[in-house]
């Protein structure tokens, strides 16, 4: 099994799916593809026919898989006592509601905030776009919290680490790197993926690329030509 990814330091898409397979022990080999590189598109397509040509992709022998939320589905399906997804019914339908949410909204965070592992920013008002996109965020996590994840062990969305919190982890990253201000039990939530080995491995990877910006704080974040994807 082969996981194309982009830019650890800056390709959310692509830490959704490595951390999933990681966190949950699934063997595969890792292939970057640095983001707006010539040749980038060539790439993805020789790897991943028939794909978009966007990361990150999963090639399992002859099965290609793109979009973070196919490969969860594929790794459910392929594993299915990794827990993915939730093995509680209504845990498991609110936890695809809610990254099917998030594959498709909060334009306003991603936009003003792009990932970017290699700085720190000063905490300062951001607009309302952001601040909307956080107040749903947050609701988001407190109600997975307590509706499901007291019934299991563990301090993540719905106990148990899942699909749901790959595919927010980036949101925490953002968070965390634009110093924006949550309630408690989104806080503690944000610890818990911060903390995470298999995302600490991925920081890691992050702050040795070449291309990586040098931490510090700043009031403004830099222009990037890298894209996001």
């Amino acid at each position: 099994m082969k996981l194309l990814i982009g830019n650890k330091c800056y390709s959310s898409w692509s830490l959704r799916a490595w951390l999933l397979l990681r966190a949950k022990g699934i063997a595969f080999e890792e292939q970057l593809v640095p983001l707006d590189e010539p040749g980038f598109k060539e790439a993805v397509f020789a790897a991943v026919p028939g794909s978009g040509g966007t990361l990150p992709a999963l090639v399992d022998g002859d099965v290609a898989v793109w979009e973070s939320t196919a490969i969860a589905d594929y790794l459910h399906e392929t594993y299915p006592e990794a827990g993915i997804w939730p093995r509680d019914k209504a845990a498991r339908a609110h936890a695809r509601s809610v990254s099917a949410e998030m594959h498709a909204g909060f334009q306003g965070l991603r936009g003003s905030c792009p990932m970017n592992l290699g700085k720190r920013f000063a905490a300062r008002d951001r607009g309302a776009h952001v601040a909307r996109d956080v107040a749903r965020i947050t609701a988001i996590w407190r109600e997975a919290r307590e509706r499901f994840g007291a019934r299991g062990e563990g301090t993540f969305l719905y106990g148990a680490f899942s699909a749901a919190d790959a595919m927010f982890a980036p949101v925490v990253t953002r968070l965390d790197t634009y110093a924006i201000a949550v309630d408690p039990v989104s806080s503690a939530y944000m610890q818990a993926v911060l903390a995470l080995p298999a995302y600490r491995e991925w920081l890691a990877g992050a702050l040795a690329e070449p291309w990586v910006v040098a931490q510090d704080e700043v009031d403004e974040p830099a222009t990037a030509n890298l894209r996001e994807i």
